[in-house]
C-alpha cells in the first residue's frame, strides 16, 4: 500500500490558489458580460465588412450603446434595493434580447458566413450583409416566439414513474408538480388562474410547489400568487422554499402559502395513506437557506426524516437538483425539483449544468433513487424561453408489487 498522506496538502496547496483564481475571474463576470453581449453583435451586424452608409452605422451603433447602458441600470434599479417593476421589465427584457442577439451573432456570423463563403455566393461585402439580416431575421422570430412560450399556461407532461419500493395500494397515485412561478413585475393575475384551473384538471391526489413562487415578498405580489388558493387535491398540497424566497422575505412566503392551504414542508415530513399503503412525503429549505441569515431556515434531510419508518417509500421535495447527492445517500425513491427551467433560452442550459446535475426530465442516482428535474412553470427575468419549453407535471407513481391479475390488466 502506497501512503499518500505527504502528498495530498502539496495538492490542496496547488489547488487552492486556482480556486482563489477562479473566484476573482467570476467576480469580472458582471462587468464583462454585458460588454460582450452588446459589443459582439454590433461588431458583426455593422462593422465585419458590411460597409453601410454612414448614418446606418451611427444610427446602428448609438442603439447598441444604449442598449449597453440601459440594460445594466433598468437591472440594477428593478431588482436592488428600488425594486421598480417598470425598470425591471425594461432590463430583463433587454438582458434576454441581447443574450438572443449575441447567440446567434456568434452562430451565423461564423457558419453562415463559412457555408456563404464556401458556396462562393457574391462579394465579401454581400456576404457580411446576408450575415446581417439573417442574425436580424433569426432574432426577431426567436423573440416573438419565446415571449409567446413564456406567456402561455404550460402543457402538461404525463409520465409513470415506477418506485421499486412502492406498494400496491399506492399504484396509480397521481402527483401534480409545479415550480418556479415565479411571479413578478409582469403582472400574471390571469396567467396564475389559468395555470391552477389546469392543475385542477388533473385530479391529483398530491399537488407539489417546489418552490421560487415570486420574485418579490409575498405582500407584493400577493395577487398573482392568490389562485394557488384555488388548487384541488384529494390528498395533500405541500410547498418547499425556493432560492428566490430568501431574496424576499422567505418567512412571509411560507406564511402566505399556509394561509392559502398549502402545508409548508420545512424539513419536516407527512405521510399519505392509500389502499392501506403509506408514502412519506418530505420537504427541506433550499440549500441557500442557511446562508440567508434567517433564522431557523436551513435545508435538513435527516430532521425532514425524523420518526418516518425506513422501510417506507419517500417521495422527498427540494428546489435544487443538486440536492440529489443528499438524497441519494439517504436512499429516497423520488425526489422532485425544479430551479433549473431547462435552461430558460438556449444555449444557456450549457452554464445550468455546471452547476446542476441535471437540467430536466427523469434521471437516476444512486441504486435506487430517481430524480425528477421540472423545466419551471413560469419564468425568471427575461420574459423568452427558447428551446426550454415551460411544464405542468402530472407523475403517476407505479408499484411493481401488483398482483398479477392487475400487472396483467
Amino acid at each position: 500500500m502506497t501512503d499518500t498522506s505527504d502528498t495530498r496538502p502539496a495538492e490542496g496547496e496547488a489547488q487552492a490558489p486556482r480556486r482563489s483564481r477562479l473566484r476573482r475571474l467570476m467576480g469580472y463576470i458582471p462587468l464583462i458580460a454585458p460588454v460582450l453581449l452588446w459589443a459582439v453583435p454590433c461588431w458583426v451586424l455593422l462593422y465585419s465588412g458590411q460597409h453601410w452608409p454612414l448614418p446606418v452605422t451611427a444610427a446602428g451603433t448609438a442603439l447598441f450603446a444604449l442598449g449597453l447602458i440601459a440594460m445594466p441600470l433598468a437591472m440594477a434599479r428593478g431588482h436592488g434595493r428600488r425594486q421598480q417593476d417598470r425598470a425591471a421589465i425594461i432590463g430583463d427584457t433587454l438582458l434576454g434580447a441581447s443574450w438572443i442577439l449575441f447567440t446567434w451573432s456568434v452562430l451565423l456570423g461564423v457558419l453562415l458566413r463559412l457555408a456563404l463563403t464556401v458556396a462562393c455566393v457574391g462579394e465579401s461585402q454581400d456576404r457580411a450583409r446576408i450575415v446581417t439580416w439573417a442574425v436580424l431575421g433569426t432574432t426577431a422570430v426567436l423573440l416573438g416566439w419565446g415571449y409567446a412560450e413564456a406567456r402561455r399556461v404550460p402543457r402538461v407532461r404525463r409520465l409513470d414513474v415506477r418506485l421499486p419500493r412502492l406498494r400496491p395500494g399506492l399504484d396509480g397515485l397521481r402527483v401534480a408538480l409545479i415550480t418556479d412561478t415565479h411571479y413578478g413585475p409582469l403582472n400574471r393575475t390571469r396567467w396564475s388562474a389559468r395555470v391552477c384551473e389546469t392543475v385542477n384538471t388533473l385530479e391529483a391526489d398530491l399537488v407539489c410547489h417546489t418552490g421560487d413562487i415570486a420574485d418579490g415578498t409575498a405582500e407584493r405580489r400577493r395577487a398573482q400568487a392568490a389562485p394557488l388558493g384555488t388548487v384541488r387535491a384529494t390528498r395533500a398540497r405541500v410547498y418547499v422554499t425556493g432560492n428566490h424566497e430568501y431574496y424576499s422575505e422567505a418567512q412571509g412566503w411560507v406564511d402566505l402559502m399556509d394561509e392559502l392551504g398549502w402545508e409548508p414542508l420545512r424539513n419536516r415530513h407527512l405521510l399519505l395513506e392509500r389502499g392501506g399503503d403509506t408514502l412519506v412525503v418530505a420537504g427541506v429549505d433550499d440549500v441557500t437557506a442557511e446562508s440567508s441569515g434567517l433564522a431557523g431556515h436551513r435545508a435538513h434531510l435527516a430532521g425532514a426524516l425524523n420518526g418516518a419508518d425506513p422501510d417506507l417509500p419517500v417521495l422527498l421535495l427540494a428546489h435544487q437538483p443538486k440536492f440529489i447527492d443528499r438524497a441519494a445517500a439517504a436512499g429516497i425513491d423520488l425526489q422532485l425539483s425544479g430551479h433549473t427551467h431547462g435552461g430558460q433560452i438556449w444555449p444557456f442550459h450549457h452554464l445550468v449544468r455546471l452547476d446542476q446535475p441535471a437540467l430536466a426530465g427523469l434521471s437516476h442516482h444512486g441504486p435506487r433513487t430517481l430524480l425528477y428535474t421540472s423545466r419551471g412553470t413560469g419564468f425568471w427575468g427575461p420574459p423568452f424561453r427558447v428551446f426550454a419549453p415551460s411544464e405542468i407535471t402530472l407523475l403517476v407513481l407505479r408499484s411493481p408489487h401488483l398482483p398479477a391479475q392487475l400487472s396483467d390488466a
